[in-house]
Parts: structure tokens; sequence; C-alpha cells
């Protein structure tokens, strides 16, 4: 099941830069965002009321579903996006893969967990290969500190509401409860946002804008971040993060087939990096002091 919930965590995210760059047009990006993530939160409204699973958070749990709307559906998109302004998004992508990283960190910092060595090393092969994988694309920008300043802003954000929705299913809410109470929270603040500035609530009903966000909403969002926080809560926030390390190299792929994209052999060779990676952060640890089983003894032959 866990492989499963990965591999769609991977190709779902791994292919929607084509829906994102569809959107692009004459409707505000802060106000797509809001546009997907609203759709999405009433998606997942209407499905917890049909199977009666709708909860109201209470107490601790009610701030910590607010931070992780703000930190997952909101400001780590504002900050992409900001970042995305001077930065090439392929040194974009590879901030942003750091995350399994910050992921391991801030779980050390919060909690208290050790951080497995395989795991750091595997990030460390997955984001030298990344860097391989752009290095044309990042060579070819010119990075200001502010664009860089702003992805890693982002990638602290992700991190951030990776840690919440721990926190949130070790108290038995599931992450498509916290979903949709988070989606709507980070709506409503783009919306507040767009409202507050004056700018206009525009809307593109061409058949790809439309194709685009039902894209974003449906598997993107309700699938996607529902698929992503299980293994964040199954595998713990370090673990499931390499999947943000994973998904550039199928949108590669995909750009391969839709626009021309050539693979070179520094790109072939950061993808096997990418691939060591992942063999390192998900080998299990053999236990300690466990010793290779022996034969049991053969009773003596009987006359």
């Amino acid at each position: 099941m866990n492989a499963l919930l990965y591999l769609l965590v991977v190709l779902i995210w791994g292919t929607t830069w084509i829906a994102l760059k569809w959107q692009l047009g004459p409707v505000p990006i802060a106000l797509s965002i809001a546009y997907r993530f609203g759709l999405a939160a009433l998606l997942l409204f209407a499905w917890l009321i049909w199977r009666r699973q709708l909860l109201v958070p209470r107490g601790r749990a009610r701030a910590w579903v607010l931070a992780q709307g703000l930190c997952l559906f909101c400001l780590n998109f504002v900050c992409f996006l900001n970042a995305s302004r001077t930065v090439a998004s392929g040194l974009v992508a590879v901030v942003f893969s750091s995350a399994a990283l910050w992921n391991a960190l801030l779980a050390r910092v919060v909690h208290g967990r050790a951080i497995a060595p395989q795991v750091l090393a595997g990030g460390a092969l997955g984001l030298a290969g990344l860097v391989l994988l752009f290095w044309p694309e990042i060579s070819a920008g010119h990075a200001s500190a502010a664009g860089l300043a702003w992805a890693l802003g982002g990638t602290l954000c992700f991190s951030t509401g990776n840690l919440l929705s721990a926190a949130l299913q070790a108290r038995g809410l599931k992450p498509v409860q916290t979903n949709a109470w988070g989606m709507a929270v980070g709506t409503a603040i783009l919306l507040g946002h767009a409202l507050v500035t004056g700018a206009p609530l525009v809307f593109d009903a061409s058949p790809r804008y439309v194709g685009a966000l039902l894209y974003l909403a449906v598997p993107g969002s309700v699938i996607g971040f529902t698929a992503y926080l299980t293994l964040v809560g199954r595998l713990g926030p370090e673990r499931a993060a390499y999947s943000t390390v994973l998904f550039p190299v199928v949108a590669l792929n995909v750009s391969a087939w839709a626009e021309g994209y050539r693979w070179t052999a520094p790109a072939l060779l950061g993808l096997l990096l990418v691939m060591a990676g992942n063999v390192l952060v998900f080998r299990k640890k053999p236990a300690s002091g466990a010793s290779p089983a022996r034969p049991s003894p053969r009773p003596p032959a009987r006359a």
C-alpha cells in the first residue's frame, strides 16, 4: 500500500507542472491557487459528509490545522511563485527537493527523532543528482539572493506543514479530514488577500484553463496531498519527502515527450544518483545485535 501511495505522489506531482503552465494567463496566479484549493476543499468535504467522517478539529488540533493550511496550501505556493520570478525553475526544484533533509532536521529539533544516516546520505545523493539534471538551466539562470530566500522559505513552509500533519495524525485525525479544513483555510486567506488588495476576481472559461484547474484540484490536490500526507504518517516526514526529489525526474520525462527535452550524459548520471539515493533512503536498517540465523543441528540418526 505504501508503495502505491508513493508511486501516486511521484506520478501526479511529476505531471502537475503542465497544468500549472496552462493556467498562466489572464487569471492572477494567487487567484488560480485559491480556485484550485477551494474546489478541492469542497470535494473533500462532500466525501467526508457522504462517508460520515466529517470532524471539526478542537483544542490544540484546531490551531495545528490552521497552521497546516497556512503553510501547505497558501504560503509555500506564494513563496515559490515569487522565487520563480528571479530564479531558474531548475534551481527552485533543487531547493524544494531539499525538503527531505529539512524534514529530518525539523523532526530532530521538534520531536527529538534520531536522523537515520542513510536518509541524510540518500538525500545528499538525490540533491547532487538533481543539480546534474538541471545544470544547463541552473547555469543559464541569474539567481538573486531574494529569489533563493523565497525558495528556501517555501521549502521550510512545506516541511513545517509535514510535521504538523504528522502531529495531527498522531492525535487520530486522518489527512483527508485535516486537508479539507486546511485547504479551506488557504483558500480563505488567498481570497481575502485578493479582496483587500482590490485584485479583480476573474475566471478563464477556456477548456485548457478549466481542464488544468480540474487536474490540479482533483489528482493534484485531493489525491496527491492525501496520499503524500498519509505517507508522512506512515513512513515519517523525512522518507515521505524524498518523493520531492523524484517528481522532477518525472517532469523531465514528460518534457522529453511533450517539449522535445533531450537527455544528456550528465543528466543520465544525475538520474542514476537520484535512484541510488532512493535506494539508500528506503533501505531497511538491520536490527541491532541481530546475527545470521544458524541451521538447527540435525537429530542423531536412529539405529
